[in-house]
């Protein structure tokens, strides 16, 4: 379609009411959890860290975002003259705020009982995380050239299916009452396209009647999911926290090397879970440029960091969610100046006391629901295997931290009673390797078994070779992580033995390519150099 320079698109629509209370809850959500991990795990100081640096920083990042991806989204509106454009959703990052939590801050706790060099430390790895993702923003659209969507998609769903939906499912029949009835309101308004009484939004619906029930269920018999004394408590967190600048971040890279670890790997996650996510946006018909998604993501991150948080702001899963209810330019704006509101206010404390987490909880799992589906219904019919293949290190690495999170509860580990584990059927081993680096190993095993089914072998031996190369750094199936160590100085250690298997794999497929025609230099210096054309890569 050509561009229309005189098309004024809308900024907002009634749709975006739909969409608002959805992202919106689901984004509040978030920072409810990340505000409890700081409050209650950390045990960081409330009033001068949590409510006084990170939710203001927070209140800065967030807005820049949600600003920068509507004003993308009205300018493809505008050039493409259509009204169906969703901009994209964005907020913290859910896998980071826990690893930044469990993996690098709450460590340096146990090992110095200093919150404020956790902080620091925290600081600092969000950092580097930006700046892996703005290196990303410049490699990351090559890399979305020759991979194909199916393998895309599949990862993207395992991500959404095992870490979101999986989860709120969980808490939600923990207290079935009241996330049913509210998940019943999603499936009828978002899902079924049911118009509620008066037009109220499906979310907004959700999140009053959820809040009804759990309070209700509190005064009629004393359920504990509530409790009128955190509301009252919460009001002294009241007032306005305005953002401060810091040099905490400096701080904390002076201890930088071992960061790195582990920075990188996650910066190359997000960085390739926003190209899934751009991918999935193509497919539901809005084709944003992934550098400009992944600049944003980036800066967010390395300005937060400075501003006092730890936790790297990313574009969201779900754009095509929250298109499908109505969603369009303005429900991402609105959500990130909302959020920028109640953090600046310090109403995190008030929501935390006041909203069930059942109310909320049901979003979540509609977003895995929409998100799985869609890797189906926009790749062709044949490619589902390799869809399938891609689920699964998601699935193993969700099943890893579930028996790694029961064994440390218990006060044991899984290289403690390995024995154990084995003679019970759980083979945790594969199941560590397979689910390390978990989005980069779905890429490559989604598009190792697309290329095959389509028997483009010359493709399939250099996503072997990739996968080879990846492993062999420990960027994936590698639970040690990467082979370059920084503890205690620079050194290299082994790799395992995953790398020879790719490598294994792509003699396979070449000896069958010979046998079927052959896979000459040209055809492998082809894959190499040309990417598949638009159409081979959706079809």
């Amino acid at each position: 379609m050509t561009a229309n320079s005189e098309y004024k698109p809308k900024l907002w629509v009634p749709g975006d009411w739909n969409a608002f209370f959805g992202l919106g809850t689901n984004v509040l959500l978030n920072v409810l959890v990340l505000s409890g991990l700081m409050l209650f795990v950390i045990k960081l100081d409330p009033d001068t860290i949590v409510f006084g640096r990170i939710l203001p920083a927070l209140a800065i990042a967030l807005p820049l975002g949600n600003i920068w991806y509507a004003y993308l989204a009205y300018r493809l509106s505008q050039k493409e003259g259509r009204d169906t454009v969703a901009a994209m959703p964005y907020g913290p990052s859910v896998p980071h705020y826990f690893f930044v939590t469990f993996v690098i801050m709450l460590p340096v706790v146990i090992k110095t009982g200093d919150v404020m060099q956790a902080y620091e430390a925290g600081l600092a790895w969000a950092f580097f995380i930006g700046v892996v993702v703005l290196i990303g923003a410049f490699i990351g659209p090559t890399i979305r050239a020759y991979t194909p969507r199916a393998a895309m998609l599949g990862t993207l769903a395992g991500i959404s299916i095992a870490f979101i939906s999986m989860a709120a499912a969980f808490q939600m029949f923990t207290a079935a009452w009241i996330a049913l009835a509210t998940f019943a309101i999603i499936l009828l308004s978002w899902t079924g396209g049911v118009r509620l009484p008066f037009g109220i939004p499906g979310g907004l619906a959700a999140i009053v009647v959820g809040t009804a029930l759990g309070w209700l269920s509190y005064a009629v018999f004393g359920w504990q999911g509530l409790d009128p004394q955190q509301v009252s408590d919460s009001f002294q967190q009241f007032g306005i926290h305005l953002p401060v600048f810091g040099t905490e971040v400096i701080s904390g890279l002076s201890d930088a090397a071992p960061l790195l670890a582990t920075a990188i790997p996650l910066g190359v996650y997000n960085f390739t879970e926003g190209m899934n996510n751009v991918e999935s946006a193509s497919a539901a018909g809005d084709n944003y440029s992934l550098r400009s998604i992944l600049l944003a993501d980036g800066l967010g991150a390395v300005v937060g960091s400075f501003l006092g948080s730890p936790f790297p702001p990313a574009v969201y899963i779900g754009h095509p969610g929250w298109k499908a209810v109505g969603g369009r330019i303005g429900y991402s704006l609105a959500t990130g100046v909302v959020i920028a509101l109640i953090c600046f206010t310090g109403l995190v404390s008030f929501f935390l006391a006041v909203i069930p987490g059942a109310a909320l909880f049901p979003i979540l799992l509609f977003i895995g629901l929409v998100i799985g589906a869609q890797a189906f219904q926009t790749s062709v019919a044949r490619h589902a295997p390799a869809i399938v293949l891609a689920l699964v290190p998601n699935i193993a690495q969700w099943a890893q931290t579930q028996i790694d999170n029961s064994l440390a509860a218990a006060g044991t580990n899984a290289g403690s009673i390995m024995d154990a584990l084995n003679g019970n059927g759980v083979v945790y081993q594969g199941m560590a390797i397979l689910g390390s680096g978990a989005v980069l190993a779905g890429l490559m095993l989604g598009a190792i078994a697309v290329f095959i089914i389509d028997k483009a072998y010359s493709r399939a031996i250099f996503y072997c070779v990739a996968a080879a190369v990846l492993a062999a750094v420990g960027l994936m199936h590698d639970p040690a992580g990467l082979i370059f160590q920084f503890t205690d100085g620079f050194s290299v250690r082994a790799p395992n033995e995953v790398w020879i298997g790719y490598l294994l794999a792509g003699v396979v497929i070449w000896i069958v390519a010979m046998r079927e025609g052959g896979v000459g230099a040209s055809d492998l210096m082809r894959a190499v150099t040309t990417p598949p054309t638009e159409e081979e890569r959706a079809a």
